[in-house]
């Protein structure tokens, strides 16, 4: 329980963060303008992030999943960025 507790919340945080930033620059606009409504919806995705990570079968297998989600999704974030998708 502790390990899968412990996915949700420090690879939860980088997979709620990618989530969100990703959403915030799909967006249409500018991602300025969304900055403070993804400030406020960052808190409830990671807790809904934290409460799925007790659907895993171990921590081991939350751990994982948790952090390949993570780093797919910061890296599709630095690859918008760097494509210029994104300002």
């Amino acid at each position: 329980m502790w390990g899968r507790a412990t996915a949700g919340i420090v690879p939860g945080f980088f997979l709620s963060a990618a989530i969100v930033g990703l959403v915030s620059w799909l967006l249409p606009g500018p991602w300025q303008s969304t900055l403070v409504v993804g400030g406020l919806v960052f808190f409830p995705v990671w807790v809904g992030v934290f409460c799925a990570s007790f659907q895993f079968r171990s921590g081991a297998r939350a751990w994982a999943f948790y952090s390949l989600a993570a780093v797919a999704g910061l890296a599709g974030l630095a690859l918008l960025r760097h494509l210029q998708w994104v300002q």
